[in-house]
């Protein structure tokens, strides 16, 4: 039977990545620091505007709000990225792949053609992969954006060079990604990696300050603030989303790295240099007794 069996049917090899990391380099050393570089570019860099974008949502500023934005932050990755896409989308893979477009692959391998089950996957998959278009287009400016407005900081002579330089590094970065995911993870994993041993540093150095902001991890301070200001808190929630961009990247790029590399990334570095770093922005805030915009930057100059 074997011998006459369509060459469609023969079972499919799980592809390698550039890294190699197969099921027996899984937890390659290239594949953590390449999965650090391209999977978390775009979450790990929410730190910048995250809990500023929430705070301004909440409106008065004051402790309570604070701890209930921070809680709303840390149950949002916890949630969201750790245990929907880390611990239980990502065992959902098409041969090894991830994403949008593999796992409708799957739904329809496994539905009647013509049936609602099978039309309803169709409909799911393109609304899917339309919203994820419209998150890789919006994205990238945001994110060059406000890194770029940090110079302001340092003064506001900057000022007329935020957009030109937004435009200049973002025309630089699409133009890199033609040299492939293997090029794009060696050049910026290694900055990434220090990019986010920056963020652990510099949050732990504010958290000593006013260790008081750890009560945050209650879920209590971030239903309290939703039921206390019931008319902010559809905003204050899309706020908070803005800590999570980034995260369906996790099981969209899992096809180059395996699940390995990109898990042991998320625990051991990213995740708890996220949480560390938005603590301590928290802690910064409630040091200062008042609102701090661009609070990231401040926490660096005080570190």
């Amino acid at each position: 039977l074997s011998a006459v069996r369509p060459a469609s049917a023969a079972p499919r090899p799980r592809p390698d990545d550039e890294y190699g990391a197969s099921r027996t380099r899984a937890l390659s050393l290239a594949a953590v620091v390449g999965a650090t570089g391209v999977v978390y570019g775009d979450i790990g860099t929410s730190p910048l505007y995250a809990l500023e974008e929430t705070l301004t949502e909440a409106g008065h500023f004051d402790r309570l709000a604070v701890l209930g934005a921070l809680s709303l932050i840390f149950w949002a990755l916890t949630l969201s990225v750790t245990i929907k896409y880390v611990s239980v989308i990502m065992r959902a893979d098409n041969e090894g792949e991830g994403g949008i477009l593999a796992m409708f692959a799957l739904a329809q391998r496994n539905s009647v053609a013509g049936s609602l089950w099978a039309r309803a996957v169709v409909g799911l998959a393109l609304a899917g992969t339309a919203f994820f278009f419209c998150d890789s287009l919006i994205t990238p400016a945001i994110t060059v954006l406000s890194a770029a407005e940090g110079l302001r900081a340092i003064s506001p002579g900057f000022n007329d060079a935020v957009v030109p330089l937004t435009l200049g590094v973002i025309a630089a970065l699409f133009a890199y990604q033609r040299r492939g995911t293997a090029r794009i993870g060696a050049l910026f994993g290694p900055v990434m990696i220090l990019w986010f041993v920056v963020l652990a540093a510099t949050g732990i150095a504010a958290i000593r300050a006013d260790p008081v902001v750890l009560y945050a991890i209650n879920p209590f301070y971030g239903i309290d603030l939703l039921t206390r200001r019931p008319g902010v808190a559809l905003a204050v929630i899309g706020a908070v989303f803005l800590c999570i961009t980034g995260g369906e990247a996790l099981y969209a790029d899992m096809g180059h790295f395996g699940k390995g590399p990109v898990r042991l990334a998320w625990f051991s570095l990213i995740w708890p240099a996220l949480l560390l770093n938005y603590f301590g922005q928290g802690a910064l805030q409630l040091a200062q007794g008042h609102y701090i915009p661009q609070t990231l930057y401040h926490m660096v100059s005080a570190s």
